[in-house]
């Protein structure tokens, strides 16, 4: 069974999805050992943790791609949701892109329709292509998976550009084109939520950054507004960086900080795979 069917019977099952984001072949096998059935590349956490910048359009369509593979390897037991950003570039762009990461193994590529280069969804300074180009982007991208299977998670962050009835027309929109899933980005209050999701009649996205436009909602109460999936895009880069700030902190010469809760050596072999390693290893080695 593809990536893409496993998605989609997910997506077919009652009850809602939380989906943790990934950045890299570690973040995703976590992802999968902590029992979630999908996770997402996140080009927030990708630009966050390969370049150590901010996710500006900055990382390339190589870099991505080449990161998508390593979550995908480390993780194929679950489906997971690829990043797009804006499909690098104008239609033939996400034409390459879907047909790039349908070929990695993603279960879904999400594309946006913001102006390249591209901000993240919850800082300032965004904007969006007009409604028409936007349209022609994802009728490109649902046309380029006709040999590939991939599912297309359009999204549109006019909301903060516009308003939020342009928002929920490009969303209309997208599900005209053939989207499988749709993403209205940045939605302000707990009442544009439950009208994106009342009007929408395609699976929903919820986007979850503490601190960010959107309240963050229990995932019990996202489910019974109408969302779907909702993706918690960083929480994995977070809690990350502040082990890492911590324990470096912990370090120092003349520190009074605590060394954060670790796993032992042994533990880490095992989360990276070393006994299957040493198992396969011990098959091939050559008599004496």
């Amino acid at each position: 069974m593809t990536p893409a069917q496993r998605l989609r019977d997910l997506l077919a099952q009652p009850g809602f999805l939380p989906m943790p984001g990934c950045f890299d072949g570690l973040s995703a096998k976590l992802v999968a050992a902590a029992g979630f059935k999908l996770s997402f590349m996140s080009g927030f956490a990708v630009s966050g943790a390969r370049l150590g910048m901010p996710d500006t359009g900055l990382i390339s369509f190589s870099e991505m791609l080449d990161t998508l593979r390593a979550c995908v390897a480390a993780a194929p037991e679950i489906p997971l949701i690829g990043d797009g950003d804006t499909g690098y570039g104008n239609a033939l762009n996400v034409q390459r892109t879907v047909v790039e990461y349908a070929r990695a193994g993603a279960a879904a590529v999400m594309i946006e329709d913001q102006v390249s280069p591209k901000k993240c969804g919850h800082t300032k300074g965004k904007a969006v292509i007009g409604r028409d180009e936007a349209r022609m982007k994802i009728r490109a991208a649902v046309e380029a998976r006709q040999n590939h299977d991939i599912l297309i998670l359009a999204r549109t962050d006019a909301r903060a550009t516009h308003n939020f009835d342009e928002a929920l027309e490009r969303c209309r929109i997208f599900v005209a084109e053939g989207a499988d899933i749709i993403f209205l980005e940045a939605p302000e209050s707990e009442a544009e939520m439950k009208a994106f999701c009342a009007e929408i009649r395609r699976p929903c996205m919820a986007n979850m950054v503490h601190g960010g436009k959107t309240p963050v909602l229990p995932g019990e109460q996202l489910g019974k507004m109408g969302y779907k999936l909702a993706v918690y895009p960083i929480v994995t880069l977070s809690a990350a960086i502040t082990a890492m700030q911590t324990a470096l902190e912990a370090i120092k010469p003349g520190s009074n900080t605590t060394l954060p809760p670790m796993v032992s050596f042994p533990e880490m072999q095992k989360i990276v795979g070393f006994p299957a390693y040493w198992e396969r290893e011990a098959r091939y080695q050559a008599a004496e």
